[in-house]
């Protein structure tokens, strides 16, 4: 059976109301598997080095596979979704969803984070909020044309780095982030159509 590697953000579990919520919304495309990274287990603060957070991705990945075989998609949030790309470059995954992909880091002096994305080959969905700090719209949208791997892009109008909008913005639009956040899961799930069958 297909399924849905779910990987969490720097500063939030597997266990967090919003990777819950979300959780529970992938359900309708398969199984979601939800896990830990090494330092959100120990109760630490900060982040495991990349190697770390790799290995850990790894096994989450090889586990998942030993429950529902090969065609195990990989999505994460923020940190999970950069951890996912650098690992679907070294394994063959079907897919990887990227739910705000972290292209730069606060530290503005530090390179832009595209190097894991120019190593994909396989078909990827960012979901973006187009006021996310941590990875302004222009900057993804220019990059996009320059990757190997067959990509697609869904906006979240004035959605932040967890797709949250603004009210008035909602009010003027007429409508409820519930709306914003049901157009992403439709996105996810035209996506896993198209380029998986799902």
């Amino acid at each position: 059976m297909s399924a849905l590697l779910f990987a969490h953000g720097a500063g939030v579990s597997s266990s967090h109301p919003w990777m819950e919520t979300w959780a529970r919304r992938l359900e309708r495309y398969g199984p979601v598997i939800r896990f830990d990274y090494p330092y959100m287990q120990a109760g630490k603060k900060f982040p495991d080095r990349m190697p770390v957070l790799l290995e850990a991705h790894r096994s989450a990945l090889a586990a998942a596979r030993a429950s529902h075989g090969d065609e195990v998609v990989l999505i994460g949030k923020s940190l999970g979704s950069r951890v996912g790309c650098i690992l679907a470059a070294e394994v063959t995954v079907p897919a990887v969803i990227c739910l705000g992909y972290p292209l730069v880091s606060q530290n503005k002096t530090a390179p832009r984070r595209d190097a894991p994305l120019r190593a994909l080959r396989c078909p990827t969905l960012f979901v973006q909020g187009d006021r996310d700090p941590l990875c302004p719209l222009d900057a993804l949208v220019s990059l996009l044309p320059e990757l190997l791997a067959p990509t697609r892009l869904h906006v979240v109008p004035d959605g932040d780095h967890s797709f949250r909008s603004r009210k008035r913005p909602l009010k003027a639009a007429g409508i409820t982030q519930d709306h914003l956040d049901a157009a992403a899961v439709d996105a996810i799930g035209r996506f896993l159509a198209e380029h998986l069958g799902w």
